[in-house]
């Protein structure tokens, strides 16, 4: 059966991608083959879309590391025809052919199913960047974080982990302080659930010091470099910050002090390779207890043709919330 995709090639230096037609025989190998009812845009599928061999080693190739939609045939029992599920993750749309497409094919190993407390719009509303906010709010509160212990501070928050992040930790009664260096979404942040919003340089001007004024209980950093550096002598004792993402750096500079004198924790989150079952228990939590009504306002619905103009705006540190991308619409 035809169907369309979103094809990437990269020559030299020369970058096309458009929308082509393809045929099931042509996808990668797998057991559950799935009709994908939406994706979502995510820095990942950016740098996927821009050439990056770091994210996409061979070309052509479509990105889209989302994906949720319906079992078309799986050959694993544990998948029938017209199932719901879900894929983040593992592989999907790095180096195996992604959601930016009408159809997939994927290792069972890989694929979730999709709690009925959750819409195909909503799954892919929260997508790969909100599950990773849903994974830091988690990973703070399994640190020992909570509301009544001080503020957090949420790095890159217009973006799509820090958005979520903001208005997940504000529906948990957390004091969130959101960063931001885009002025004019100070309103849109505060309507998310922040209580105050600090420019770049409120924070970044610490960089470089052992210790400063302990003024976050935690943090959830989305950018990395420079950004983790300035926020970890900020912090509290017994304080501590996850980090997921490299936007602004992948090298981290610090004092030992912070962490020997407060005992101040930094913790990685990964969203990529964690066991299926985990995956599958923060899935079951967004559609239950940490559900967002509130997400659907934060997401723009694109169809196929404003895909590039939404990756080239991501890719410059533009975007603002989460992108939902459906195939099947023009």
């Amino acid at each position: 059966m035809a169907f369309l995709a979103y094809r990437v090639d990269v020559s030299g230096r020369d970058i096309t991608a458009s929308w082509q037609e393809r045929e099931e025989g042509e996808l990668p190998a797998g057991d559950v083959l799935i009709e994908v009812s939406y994706s979502s845009v995510n820095y990942k599928d950016a740098l996927s879309a821009n050439g990056n061999k770091g994210v996409t080693k061979e070309y052509p190739h479509t990105p889209g590391i989302d994906a949720v939609g319906t079992v078309v045939s799986s050959e694993d029992a544990g998948f029938s025809a017209g199932d719901k599920v879900v894929v983040f993750g593992y592989d999907l749309g790095m180096n195996t052919e992604g959601g930016f497409s009408q159809r997939i094919r994927v290792p069972a190993a890989w694929v979730l199913k999709k709690p009925e407390g959750l819409s195909e719009e909503d799954a892919m509303a929260w997508g790969t960047a909100g599950f990773t906010a849903a994974l830091s709010v988690q990973k703070l509160e399994r640190a020992g974080v909570s509301p009544e212990k001080g503020p957090v501070l949420v790095s890159g928050a217009t973006g799509g982990v820090g958005s979520v992040a903001v208005a997940l930790l504000s529906k948990l009664s957390y004091s969130v302080v959101a960063l931001s260096g885009k002025e004019e979404k100070n309103a849109w942040l505060t309507d998310l659930g922040a209580k105050k919003v600090v420019g770049r340089d409120d924070v970044l001007t610490l960089k470089g010091k052992a210790m400063a004024k302990p003024i976050y209980q935690a943090a959830v950093d989305t950018v990395g470099g420079d950004m983790v550096s300035a926020i970890i002598p900020q912090l509290m004792p017994e304080g501590a910050v996850t980090t997921c993402g490299m936007i602004a750096g992948v090298k981290v500079e610090a004092s030992v002090f912070p962490f020997i004198l407060r005992g101040v924790s930094l913790l990685g989150v990964d969203s990529v390779e964690i066991p299926r079952a985990d995956k599958q228990a923060v899935l079951d939590k967004v559609a239950g207890e940490w559900s967002l009504p509130a997400l659907e306002n934060m997401t723009t619905e694109i169809g196929r043709d404003r895909l590039p103009d939404v990756l080239a705006a991501i890719l410059a540190g533009k975007g603002v919330g989460r992108y939902r991308v459906n195939p099947n619409k023009a």
